[in-house]
């Protein structure tokens, strides 16, 4: 996979954005729970003739043993990001995701994909090729919303047969993936919990976990033989609701979508595009 053009038009785009970003906070609300034909929910276009010239926020449609699945949040939390990037940033977005099963040729086109909920996850064996091959070609994966030992070990083991000669280490609250657009302070918890569970959590002594056995987030991580991270797990934790459920509850929006989920998202973006 070679790098197209437009990979390196975004990365000189985010560095514009970085500074600006850094001193803005997200202040609007997304109506989160309408339906896709209601008029409330955020809309925009790109300049015609540019249409192949934007970022794409693309989730992988997979197969599972249990679970939600790769559906789970779907559309609004990829509606959602994509809207705050487009707003908050210079970046140029495509208002409408993708969903793509790895095996589809039009993968390749996309440096960014996103995986939710792979605790049950299984890949086929011509998706274990083809994930390698994307990811040692430049592409960059994030993995967010599984909690607990059980569903941590299922993507253990489904990631160690697309990299057996490559080790998933932690990264480190140093690392530039946490302070790249928003400098996301060291020593902030960066545990998101499903809507409920946050809300709830001003009440029961700040609990943010959703199992006994995931009481601590994890950030951890494959690199190539370049050095460069490309694929982020968030372990513990589910971003995708705080994109999703923003509009909720004001609590949830300003403790979590706003101080935790949207700022670690556009830096893994931001992070994802520019390395």
């Amino acid at each position: 996979m070679k790098t197209p053009a437009r990979w390196v038009f975004f990365s000189a785009v985010l560095l514009l954005a970085g500074a600006a970003l850094a001193q803005r906070a997200v202040r609007s609300r997304v109506n989160t729970r309408a339906s896709r034909s209601s008029a409330d929910l955020p809309r925009w276009e790109n300049a015609p003739g540019f249409e192949k010239d934007v970022f794409t926020f693309v989730r992988v449609q997979y197969s599972s043993h249990g679970g939600s699945g790769w559906s789970t949040d779907y559309p609004d939390a990829d509606l959602n990001l994509s809207y705050r990037l487009q707003q908050m940033t210079s970046m140029k977005v495509a208002p409408e995701g993708r969903v793509l099963q790895l095996e589809d040729p039009e993968l390749f086109r996309y440096p960014f994909i996103y995986i939710v909920e792979p605790g049950y996850l299984v890949f086929s064996e011509a998706e274990v090729a083809i994930l390698r091959r994307y990811l040692l070609n430049g592409g960059f994966l994030m993995v967010d919303d599984f909690w607990g030992e059980a569903e941590w070990r299922n993507l253990a083991r489904e990631l160690k047969r697309v990299f057996p000669d490559r080790q998933i280490t932690d990264i480190p609250r140093t690392h530039a993936i946490f302070h790249s657009v928003f400098d996301i302070p060291n020593d902030l918890n960066l545990q998101l919990p499903a809507v409920h569970f946050g809300t709830a959590s001003q009440f029961n002594g700040g609990i943010t976990w959703e199992r006994d056995d995931a009481q601590v987030a994890h950030f951890r991580g494959i690199y190539d033989d370049k050095g460069r991270l490309c694929v982020f797990i968030s372990h513990n934790s589910d971003n995708g609701d705080g994109w999703e459920r923003e509009g909720e509850n004001e609590y949830y929006f300003r403790e979590f979508a706003e101080k935790k989920a949207y700022p670690l998202g556009i830096n893994v973006i931001f992070h994802a595009m520019t390395h």
